[in-house]
Formats: structure tokens, sequence, C-alpha cells
């Protein structure tokens, strides 16, 4: 039976009197028998109604933790209160690239998000507990870690989107321990080309995912989302695609995150973006 621990937090936002509400919850994963916190951020609206809400699930870059979401980006909460939806910092363990490790058994961060985290969710939140109402983000590492979880599991998300994403992974194989995942890109190369985004659009033509991506001009990642950007318009999937003046930062990723609500409120509200 599941071990499920809860941490009622400290933070509330002090902007305004509607603010909206911080959490920190531990769920116990099975797959990597240890326990895994989350940060809850819900709306001043979730405590006033009885309504079910939508989710954002976001993920944070390389040697982050769940809580750098609302640690770091002040908008986060603002943007929560504005378009009403639930937006949760899910931890990626510092650098576990959000995939089931092939050589590694203790990084199983796939099956820990979409059997474990989420049905925890919906099960003691009230969500709209469906792809029309669920979406992931990221950046950096987590950018790369939001395409590849919504591409692979479609039924259980609508829209995604990647904020100056690690795309594809292959250029940077002696960074950010990726080889501590995936092996060495020269003993274990199909490790490599099976879990890079960029190689995984094959299944995504049914163009049921709602997709957003960006990236700044200055940033190292900006090759590899163009590379990705292309490929996406050869094979015909509709996607948003953003340029635009910055580097690999926080300044960039506060700016990006509105645009990145904003287009997820739109999908929520069954609204054309």
């Amino acid at each position: 039976m599941k071990k499920i621990f809860f941490t009622t937090l400290l933070l509330f936002v002090m902007l305004h009197s509607n603010a909206a509400k911080i959490d920190t919850i531990q769920v116990y994963s099975t797959v990597m028998k240890k326990n895994i916190k989350s940060c809850i951020i819900t709306p001043d609206s979730y405590k006033k109604t009885n309504s079910n809400f939508p989710v954002v699930y976001l993920l944070h870059g390389y040697s982050g933790n769940y809580a750098t979401w609302a640690k770091s980006f002040a908008a986060v909460m603002k943007q929560v209160d504005n378009y009403n939806f639930i937006a949760i910092g899910v931890d990626g363990n510092y650098s576990s690239w959000y995939f089931n490790s092939p050589i590694d058994p203790s990084s199983q961060y796939e099956t820990y998000i979409i059997e474990e985290l989420i049905p925890f969710i919906d099960q003691n939140y009230r969500t709209n507990a469906s792809p029309k109402g669920r979406a992931i983000s990221g950046l950096s590492m987590g950018g790369h870690g939001a395409l590849y979880l919504s591409f692979k599991h479609q039924d259980v998300f609508g829209a995604a989107g990647s904020m100056s994403g690690g795309v594809d992974i292959r250029p940077f194989s002696e960074n950010w321990d990726l080889k501590k995942r995936l092996g060495s890109i020269t003993d274990f190369a199909e490790n490599w080309e099976k879990n890079t985004v960029i190689n995984m659009l094959n299944l995504v033509e049914s163009n049921k995912l709602k997709l957003i991506i960006d990236c700044g001009v200055d940033d190292f990642f900006i090759k590899v989302n163009r590379n990705l950007h292309q490929k996406m318009l050869d094979l015909k999937i509709k996607h948003d695609y953003i340029e635009r003046p910055g580097e690999h930062n926080g300044e960039y990723w506060e700016n990006s995150l509105k645009f990145q609500f904003l287009f997820f409120s739109n999908f929520f509200n069954n609204i054309s973006n």
C-alpha cells in the first residue's frame, strides 16, 4: 500500500488579499522506493468553489528541484491566480532528465510522474482529470522532459511546452549527468537515439497535442530548437514556435512563462491558439 505524507507549507503570496496558496506534499514512489516532494500552487479561487481545476505540471532544469518555480518565479503565483488553474512543481532529482533510465534503476522518473504523482494529484485535489485539463512544461532539462512525457503520453496531457529546452541531447553527451542516465554515447548509442525528443516526432504526427516551444536567440540550445522546429514543419506538426532576445537564464524564463501560461489558459478554455 502506498504511503503518502503531507507537509503543509508556510508560503502565501502577500501581493494582495486574494493570493495563490502553496503547499508541499510528499508522495511515496513505489518504483524508486522513496518519498518525493512536489510543490502545489492553487489559486485563491480554489478554496471558494467546489469546481474542478485544470493543472499545469512544471519541470525544473538541471540542478533544480520541486521548489524552483515557487521560489524563483513570482509570475507563477500571479498567473495561477489570473488564469485559475493549479500548478505543480515536480521534482526531477537534480538531473534525471525525466525519463526512465535504462541503466540506473534508481532513476525512473517517467513512471513516477505518470503512474504515481499524477494519479495522486487527481485523487487528492479537485482537478479536471483528463488530457483536456492537463498540460506540462519546463525549462532546459525540463523542456526536454515536458515534450518527452507529453509525446509518449497523449492520453495524459493535452498540451505541452518547452522553454529553452535541450530538445536534442546528443550534441551534449558530456554534460549534465546524461551519461549517468544513458551510458556513454559511444557504448550505448541506442539509448541516446531512443530518448532524445527530436527523434520522437513520429509520436505526434496526429496533431493531437497543442505545443508551444520557445528559446532565446543567444541560448546555447538555440540550434537544437531551430532544428526541432524545422523538422516539425517538414512533418507538418502543428506548433507555436517563438524566438526572442534572451539567454539561458531566469530573466528569459520569467518572461517565457507568461506566454506559455496564456497558451495553456487558451487551451483549457478551448480558445484557438
